[in-house]
């Protein structure tokens, strides 16, 4: 029983996950300001990621949780440098 609910809302999180990188998506080409666009990015990274995480839980293999530490490690670097450029317009001084 127990592993049947947790199929379900594996399932119901990978839905709720994938739609909401849509949205970010749709920000990210409709954002009216750059920082709108970076934030947008930030999400995205972050759905995208929890959505590999939950497709790893489901599926039971490590690859994706070392897809999605690689996904977050390059989600942090550029974010620091797009709020750098944003900031002083230059990213490498």
């Amino acid at each position: 029983m127990s592993e049947t609910i947790l199929t379900i809302s594996l399932g119901y999180a990978q839905i709720a996950l994938a739609l909401a990188g849509c949205l970010v998506g749709t920000r990210i080409l409709r954002g009216p300001r750059a920082q709108d666009r970076v934030l947008a990015l930030d999400s995205l990274y972050v759905s995208i990621m929890l959505l590999f995480l939950v497709t790893g839980m489901q599926l039971g293999t490590a690859f994706f949780f070392e897809a999605a530490m690689i996904i977050s490690i390059i989600g942090f670097v550029s974010s620091v440098a797009l709020a750098k450029f944003l900031f002083r317009g230059e990213v490498i001084e």
